[in-house]
């Protein structure tokens, strides 16, 4: 509508207009009307006020309503001018607006609190944490091109976007597959992949299972290639061993779930196994591979064996240069055959199944070990020769017997302790005689055989029941002094072989123990990722599932790697726990535009940021973008908050 003051000029002009006419006709018609050209615009003119057309008011500017142009027809240039002078207005109404508020904040009235909230439409918090150098370093491996080469898809989302964010979700909170989406929603994720988090639910997730289950040797490889390549991972050392995870779920027709015996998993439990190999360089796994859950650890070493050898004849190490390190389970006579067999060197304990093998950790008296110390406080060692016979070849490889004093300390408290168990059970035993069924000499013997079966260190123990003079049952019991010193004598002692001539003694004791950075890796895959227990009910899905959390070991292990070469001692989840609430604050104003900030951080936040920074730009990258934190130039404590690239 026009302003009010152009109204006003309208409505003086018709008044004027109105009264001139009605002296003209009343008084002054001979004087108005005598000029011909004028008589036509005074009648229209009256016309146009006077007369009524049963649409509008007879009088409208007594109408009370505002009057419309369209009734005074104004000229295009008194057009262009109402509109200039609104602008004015408009302009001049938003200066007061301005002007007011700023006394009213200057004095106090009005907090800048206020004013912000009321130019902000919404506002989000969404997780940043360490997802910038976990998403550079799957980035640099190239997880998401290599899936998408394998596994092309026309969807929305390809299966290499789906598969990274399955991945980073292992990595930064584990959710199950229908909850992932929720947890994409709080994240940067939506903005880097530009992907709604409505995307990523869990059919979606399922087809992505299904389609990358057939390539997943070869991803594998490729991506290892990769890290290995661009990291530069040494692999002169290897780690080998096998860890169960338990399943839930029916799996009636799988070939992959079955019971089986695997250590730290209940054996009424269905379960899978992983066979894994490690560098000594961070403890990155290179190679995998699942087997049932029924499989024994010995008739997995072989196969692995051979892809092991494939591994390293591709990335140019002579076979001879390298160590593979097993546990005890993972060695027997056909094995050692096996690795002269293939050229490769070993360095395994010895489960000693062959009289031959228990006689040699029973050979020497304890005080002979006391003269071979390997190092370690409360470790001694003595070399020996392992003779091994498999379809009529035999070999001999070095050997080194290991009296580990703390192994020793250990295994004696547990067997005294479970002497007094079993004793207590005897007791038990002895007060109920008399009873019901422990009236007869053959019942009360029945009870304590009973419990001897049932206890380990039974064996170790005697138990005698036998009449007394009065005719009652009496129980005795006592420990065979001749079996508890044979057991006793092989208390802490275990047998390492080897096949490599340059080892001395220590470092073969170095070297196995070293493997349990591998058993820790089986722990971060099974608490930190939550791989155990598997959900999934195909075993196309679980290899699948068991893909994407190795790619989560590997980045995860990569990440420690780094951090460690920059002098820091931290773990990959502690990094994580450290960075939990940084978080980007996204807020939305009134006019569409759109504001990021980081949350302000501390200065334990700061200096780890730095040592990422630097770890993560060691790598060489394949690709022009990154998703980083600022630069380390700029990350200095009481600098400016820093900020997000989003890709």
């Amino acid at each position: 509508m026009p302003p009010t003051t152009t109204y006003r000029w309208l409505l003086v002009c018709v008044w004027l207009v109105g009264l001139l006419t009605l002296w003209a006709l009343t008084w002054g018609s001979s004087i108005l009307l005598e000029p011909p050209l004028l008589a036509p615009v005074v009648v229209a003119l009256w016309a146009g006020v006077a007369t009524h057309d049963h649409q509008h008011p007879l009088f409208p500017w007594c109408s009370g309503e505002r009057w419309r142009r369209r009734h005074v027809g104004p000229t295009r240039w008194r057009r262009w001018l109402c509109h200039q002078r609104q602008r004015v207005q408009r302009m001049g109404y938003r200066l007061l607006w301005a002007v007011w508020l700023a006394r009213l904040a200057f004095t106090g009235a009005l907090t800048m609190a206020t004013l912000v909230d009321w130019l902000t439409r919404a506002q989000l918090r969404r997780q940043l944490g360490a997802l910038p150098v976990l998403y550079a370093l799957l980035e640099s491996l190239q997880v998401r091109q290599t899936i998408r080469r394998y596994c092309p898809s026309s969807a929305a989302v390809d299966h290499g976007t789906v598969a990274l964010v399955l991945i980073l979700n292992r990595l930064m909170a584990p959710r199950p597959l229908y909850k992932v989406a929720d947890w994409v929603a709080q994240t940067v994720l939506v903005h880097t992949l530009g992907v709604s988090a409505t995307k990523f639910n869990d059919d979606r997730l399922a087809r992505t299972l299904d389609a990358i289950a057939p390539h997943a040797r070869e991803i594998w490889l490729e991506i290892v290639h990769h890290a290995l390549v661009q990291f530069e991972i040494d692999l002169h050392f290897l780690f080998y061993d096998l860890t169960a995870f338990v399943v839930h779920g029916a799996h009636n027709e799988s070939n992959l779930v079955d019971y089986g015996f695997a250590h730290n998993t209940p054996s009424d439990k269905q379960k899978v196994k992983l066979g894994t190999t490690a560098t000594g360089d961070g403890y990155l796994p290179i190679e995998y591979a699942p087997w049932s859950g029924r499989t024994a650890d010995l008739a997995t070493v072989q196969q692995n064996m051979e892809r092991v050898c494939r591994l390293l004849e591709r990335h140019g190490y002579s076979l001879r240069e390298v160590l593979v390190i097993g546990d005890r389970a993972n060695l027997n006579d056909e094995l050692a055959l096996a690795y002269d067999a293939k050229g490769l060197k070993y360095l395994a304990g010895l489960q000693p199944q062959k009289k031959a093998h228990r006689d040699l950790v029973v050979a020497f008296d304890e005080k002979q070990y006391y003269a071979h110390p390997l190092g370690e406080p409360g470790y001694f060692g003595l070399p020996c020769a392992v003779t091994f016979t498999h379809a009529g070849r035999s070999v001999t490889h070095r050997g080194l017997v290991v009296l580990s004093g703390p192994m020793r300390t250990s295994l004696r408290r547990e067997r005294a302790a479970r002497l007094r168990a079993v004793r207590q059970d005897l007791a038990g035993v002895a007060a109920k005689i008399g009873q019901k069924r422990y009236r007869s000499v053959k019942e009360v013997q029945a009870r304590a055989d009973t419990c001897l079966r049932h206890s380990p260190v039974g064996h170790l123990m005697s138990a005698e029941a036998h009449p007394a003079e009065d005719g009652s049952v009496r129980l005795r019991w006592w420990v065979n002094r001749a079996a508890l010193q044979s057991a006793m004598r092989a208390d802490g002692r275990y047998l390492l072989v080897t096949n490599d001539a340059q080892l001395t003694p220590a470092r073969m004791l170095e070297l196995y123990r070293a493997k349990d950075g591998l058993e820790k890796r089986f722990t971060v895959t099974k608490h930190d990722l939550n791989v155990s227990p598997l959900y999934v009910h195909s075993d196309e899905r679980i290899q699948a599932m068991l893909l994407l959390n190795m790619l989560a070991l590997l980045v995860y292990s990569l990440l420690e790697r780094q951090v460690r070469r920059q002098g820091l001692v931290l773990t990959t989840r502690r990094i994580i726990e450290q960075l939990e609430n940084v978080a980007i604050i996204e807020t939305h104003c009134w006019d569409g535009s759109v504001l990021y900030r980081v949350t302000p951080m501390n200065s334990t936040q700061l200096r780890l940021l730095t040592i990422l920074a630097r770890g993560v730009a060691e790598v060489r990258w394949p690709c022009g973008q990154r998703l980083l934190p600022l630069a380390p130039a700029t990350l200095e404590e009481g600098g400016h908050p820093p900020r997000v690239w989003l890709m």
